[in-house]
């Protein structure tokens, strides 16, 4: 092959290659600007979009027990140093976030642990925002999930069970944590029952709920996590989005930190929808 030819042929594939990178960084981009993207067909395994599930948090975020969850520091910044970069002290149980085995028991698997085949999940959302709208303290019960298994079939082997309760857009306000006189504080959850039969009768690997805690609010026992998570399946909390995905077919994407040992962790979770 002549010089010139090969010369081409090169300049081919590498605007070949950065066309390629275009398009994926555009893909991006566009879910930079919005919650809700188009996937190309090869990202998103015939799924026609993309929908972020996750909360941006900071330091006003809502916490389990109301301290912030995270501080920032700036070690460098432009002006002075030429980049940028911050130092993080984080709760693991921040924003939307990940429950480990670990969390809830002696020896269960860490966060770095979770199988990676369980980060990738079809998604069965169970929709309780009518009740919860009427009590704060409504929970997932095992009528819920045999109302969806008739209405939509069995509960796929390695799916995410998720509660939407509507809790998300309450971010930003008292009404998240939503605590009483007495520091009680009242938002829905799943019931342990509920627990025990996705434990019992399915291939559920993961629970996920928009609201602080696996456990409704006023729980003292936390029975649910106790339950869930001691079998080396996690749990999600604070998840968001989940009004603008089908109640079954969307794909879950998780993902999960992998500090070693770790009990959870913030994580940036979407559904291919």
């Amino acid at each position: 092959m002549c010089d010139v030819c090969v010369m081409n042929a090169v300049k081919d594939r590498m605007l070949s290659r950065r066309d390629f990178f275009k398009a994926s960084a555009a893909v991006t981009a566009t879910a930079a600007v919005g919650s809700v993207a188009t996937a190309p067909a090869s990202l998103a395994g015939g799924h026609g979009g993309v929908v972020d599930m996750t909360h941006v948090y900071d330091d006003t975020f809502p916490t389990y027990f109301g301290a912030p969850g995270i501080t920032t520091e700036q070690a460098f910044n432009f002006a002075d140093n030429g980049f940028n970069l911050f130092n993080l002290s984080i709760n693991e149980h921040t924003g939307t976030h990940i429950d480990a085995p670990l969390h809830f028991s002696a020896d269960g698997q860490s966060v770095d642990e979770i199988p990676v085949g369980n980060l990738v999940c079809p998604l069965c959302v169970v929709h309780i925002h009518g009740k919860a709208a009427e009590d704060p303290d409504a929970q997932v019960t095992p009528d819920d999930l045999k109302a969806w298994i008739a209405a939509n079939g069995e509960i796929p082997d390695g799916a995410c069970v998720a509660m939407h309760s509507g809790w998300s857009g309450k971010v930003g306000g008292d009404g998240f944590r939503n605590a009483d006189g007495d520091g009680v504080m009242h938002f829905p959850g799943f019931h342990v029952e509920a627990a025990q039969m996705l434990i019992e009768e399915t291939g559920a690997v993961a629970m996920a709920v928009d609201t602080l805690s696996l456990d409704h609010g006023p729980s003292a026992d936390f029975a649910t996590h106790y339950t869930w998570l001691p079998t080396n399946r996690y749990g999600i909390e604070n998840l968001a989005g989940l009004e603008n995905v089908p109640v079954s077919g969307a794909t879950l994407v998780v993902g999960a930190p992998t500090h070693r040992g770790g009990s959870g962790g913030p994580a940036r979770i979407f559904a291919m929808v």
